[in-house]
């Protein structure tokens, strides 16, 4: 594999030849933005697949204007309205997901994989397996499956270019020839909703307050997941999986200005960062022109004008989701499997108010214990051990919600 830190990558954005560009999750906001960068750069890339869930109609729109030769939706009951809105269009459509696991697998030269959640896995493989460069937005493939899509992505020489912007961050100012020399890597986080408010106050907060991040625009899971961190512990897993560095080396830290996304320290001393305003389109543009750069609309910084960059530690106490990840971490792959399934439930019962802001760490943390203590998490060697783990935590999450409300 040519990972994101130690190969010299397939050269994307060099060639004269426009890049052929597949799209997993194109409806989503990692999908929308790629797509915005599609559009007003229509000479660099020619788009061979769009996926999306069932927003069928956005799909159709989208896959019209990029030009797309194929689309598909996951979910067959979407197809009949799909294939009217691509009539006479000459855009050939698809759907269910081996459908989507077959798009992902189409020759082409980058993947954008944006899929939401652990429907992503099975298709980010499928393209990794193909040693495509894998442009990766979806968190799954390395929280809960991390040594096997690395292992796929290996297996066949392909390359993995974070999109996240931390992830990104790092990537930009990680010296490859100089990995030995790395003392520590941080991934910053704007401490969300809550960043100032005390225990007692977070234990009442509501999901709307929850749901108002101060800087970044995105959907309810991963904006909880924010308000709670557990969104930057599972980026401290996925940091693990991309950097060949060490669980003592990943540290994070507070900046509620998000305009520093990630920063390499060196044994000399050297603190390399990289800044730039909260706007996916850059860390999106890193990754589709990379090694070169290509112009976006993203607005400038004005250092000036901004006067104040601040740092803080996270505090364990009203924040303990960080650790909780680190020790699935330290764990394995089948506790940080369990760890993101667990998760999904809890924040959805606390969306759907039958539980705390509080309580949503708890629960994990509960459930973690259970399948520890139950023998459940085994590592797993395939997809399907996978899934099995995620259904597992996700029952046992129900049972902890469950024995809350009564």
């Amino acid at each position: 594999m040519e990972t994101a830190v130690s190969g010299q990558g397939a050269g994307a954005g060099v060639a004269a030849e426009p890049q052929r560009l597949t799209v997993l999750g194109a409806t989503g906001s990692i999908g929308s933005s790629t797509l915005d960068l599609v559009a007003r750069n229509r000479e660099r890339f020619r788009v061979v697949a769009l996926t999306a869930n069932d927003r069928a109609e956005e799909l159709a729109r989208a896959a019209i204007e990029v030009g797309a030769e194929h689309a598909v939706v996951a979910d067959p009951a979407a197809y009949p309205r799909l294939k009217d809105a691509l009539a006479g269009t000459g855009i050939t459509a698809a759907a269910g997901p081996q459908a989507v696991r077959e798009a992902a697998a189409r020759p082409a030269d980058m993947v954008i994989a944006a899929i939401v959640g652990a429907a992503g896995l099975e298709p980010t493989i499928a393209a990794a397996s193909r040693g495509t460069t894998i442009g990766l937005a979806n968190k799954e493939c390395l929280v809960c499956a991390g040594d096997l899509f690395m292992a796929a992505a290996r297996a066949a020489s392909a390359t993995i270019l974070p999109v996240d912007s931390e992830h990104n961050a790092v990537f930009q100012v990680l010296e490859r020839g100089n990995i030995d020399q790395v003392e520590k890597l941080t991934l910053t986080a704007s401490g969300g909703p809550f960043r100032t408010l005390s225990l007692e106050e977070m234990r009442h907060v509501s999901p709307e307050a929850a749901l108002r991040h101060p800087n970044w625009s995105m959907g309810a899971r991963i904006s909880i997941d924010s308000a709670t961190m557990m969104n930057k512990g599972f980026e401290i897993i996925e940091a693990f999986h991309l950097f060949p560095l060490g669980p003592d080396q990943l540290d994070v830290l507070v900046h509620p200005q998000s305009v520093v996304h990630g920063m390499v320290q060196y044994r000399d001393g050297s603190l390399l960062a990289q800044l730039g305003a909260p706007d996916m389109r850059t860390p999106i543009a890193h990754c589709l022109a990379w090694p070169r750069r290509m112009a976006t609309p993203a607005q400038r910084l004005d250092l000036a004008a901004l006067a104040t960059l601040s740092f803080e530690a996270p505090d364990p106490a009203r924040f303990p989701a960080l650790r909780i990840a680190r020790e699935a971490m330290i764990a394995g792959t089948a506790a940080t499997a369990a760890l993101n399934a667990a998760d999904e439930i809890a924040v959805r019962a606390f969306l759907d108010r039958g539980i705390g802001f509080l309580a949503i760490a708890a629960t994990v943390e509960r459930v973690l214990e259970r399948m520890a203590a139950a023998g459940d998490l085994a590592e797993p060697s395939c997809v399907e051990d996978v899934l099995r783990i995620d259904g597992v935590a996700r029952a046992m999450a129900q049972e902890a919600i469950a024995a809350q409300a009564g």
